[in-house]
């Protein structure tokens, strides 16, 4: 129990990072639509619809987003509610969810990276708007200046940003209003049918559609259990809507209003960058816009990021400096890949992070799904907590794994393909049946330790073993 309480509240007093939110230390759901909101002002939504628009066409970028606000709320929504009954966060669901204690750190490692992508991502926007505006400083300054600034934003845990958010968000409308009516009003040379622009008479569907489809499938997963990590917080009197208030209403903003604002500018300037065109319109207006609006998802980004490596390295080497520590580590790690431009090559990588975060997912949803609810294997709960569990669960390991293997062949041997496209959802329906069928042929058995109770997490023994 020390090694618990001594690591919960790591880098700040409401994190509790390594269990489950108790009652007290739950938030009304505004507090948490409030955070979670800021997602909404990720750029890498309005860039993606743009660059899909400007490449695909916008008919193919829009029935994209439709497809991604719909799959992800479905997914996030689910995740959601188990999330808020339990109170725990992705990487302890995933703990009883058939991978152990120590297999569930390997997904912490694979939580963080796809976080630290997107820090990059979102950063490497912002500082090229910067750079938009003030061309006399190197690009590398920039990005080095923004990557240590955020760094004490994110140091205080959810209440911090729920404070950030909440005072930012006024700014933030204001700003994107006036930078679509100056917009508005600038002579362009573009076509002013964006809603059905199409590049080179691009048809719409086939392989087109499937492109776009699979490289929002690589922000989906990541999407779909970020959620858990914020719907934890629900009070318990509010699980019956709260959850589909957070799973759904973030992804509406996120994908399809901010998609389609993403495309209306980028066909109107043909630019897909958003650091670019809002420093156009707006001046230093849109520098300020630009920046305010990645410090909002970065928060996010890298709070999120700095959990999932406190807990890999907590638990697999027993290296626990507090996530303080970790979020210098995550920032110092997304400043290196945005040095690295890494956004130049975004929709590659979103491609392959989505056959792996794809594959985890579906493998959590089929055990709190079919494996605890139909065929009732394992504990009906889920255990988190060392001492209960056993280290290792072959289930979910070899089913992420499996999944992960077959989907990467896919999308690295047959880039630009339609297998390549639709990668994530086949690791996804490999994680999925696999993880059912091992762990009906486990019999459940390496799911908690000899002598815990099926459904009460306790031991027959009245001295409990060791947490952490």
């Amino acid at each position: 129990m020390a090694e618990l309480m001594s690591n919960s509240k790591i880098g700040g007093e409401d994190d509790f990072a390594l269990e489950a939110i108790p009652e007290q230390a739950r938030m009304p759901w505004s507090s948490i639509l409030n955070v979670t909101m800021g997602i909404v002002g990720a750029m890498i939504f309005m860039q993606l619809g743009g660059e899909m628009a400007l490449t695909y066409g916008s008919v193919n970028a829009i029935l994209a987003m439709v497809y991604a606000t719909a799959m992800n709320a479905v997914l996030a929504i689910i995740l959601a509610f188990f999330a808020a009954k339990t109170g725990l966060n992705a990487g302890l669901l995933t703990r009883g969810t058939g991978y152990g204690f120590v297999g569930a750190a390997l997904t912490s490692l694979l939580y963080a990276s796809n976080f630290i992508v997107l820090a990059a991502t979102e950063g490497s926007i912002m500082s090229h708007a910067v750079h938009t505006y003030l061309p006399s400083i190197p690009l590398w300054l920039i990005m080095l200046i923004l990557g240590a600034g955020i760094i004490p934003l994110s140091l205080y845990g959810m209440k911090q940003i729920n404070k950030f958010q909440r005072y930012s968000l006024p700014v933030y409308i204001v700003l994107l209003i006036s930078g679509i009516v100056v917009a508005l009003h600038k002579k362009v040379s573009t076509p002013d049918n964006w809603l059905t622009f199409s590049p080179h008479g691009q048809m719409v569907g086939g392989a087109a559609l499937l492109t776009c489809i699979g490289i929002f499938n690589g922000i989906i997963g990541g999407q779909t259990l970020l959620t858990a990590d914020y719907a934890r917080f629900i009070k318990p009197k509010e699980i019956r809507f709260a959850p589909f208030i957070i799973g759904f209403v973030p992804q509406l903003g996120s994908y399809l209003i901010m998609g389609m604002v993403g495309i209306w500018f980028a066909v109107r300037f043909a630019q897909s960058d958003p650091g670019v065109y809002m420093v156009f319109v707006l001046g230093v207006g849109g520098t300020l816009y630009t920046v305010l609006t990645q410090l909002r998802i970065n928060l996010i980004n890298i709070y999120s990021g700095s959990l999932g490596l406190a807990n890999f390295f907590g638990r697999i080497f027993k290296f626990t400096p507090g996530r303080v520590f970790w979020v210098i580590v995550t920032a110092g790690i997304a400043v290196v890949s945005m040095l690295s431009n890494i956004i130049a090559h975004i929709g590659v990588v979103l491609t392959f992070q989505g056959v792996s975060m794809f594959a985890w997912t579906a493998s959590m949803l089929a055990d709190l799904l079919v494996v605890k609810k139909v065929f009732k294997i394992g504990p009906s709960h889920v255990e988190y907590r060392r001492g209960y569990l056993r280290d290792w669960n072959p289930v979910g390991p070899i089913a992420l794994l499996v999944g992960s293997a077959v989907g990467l062949i896919l999308a690295i041997s047959y880039v630009g393909t339609i297998a390549s496209s639709i990668s994530a959802f086949i690791a996804g329906g490999i994680a999925f049946v696999l993880h059912i069928a091992l762990a009906m042929a486990t019999k459940g058995k390496y799911y908690v330790v000899s002598g815990v109770r099926n459904g009460e997490g306790l031991l027959d023994e009245h001295e409990a073993p060791a947490e952490g």
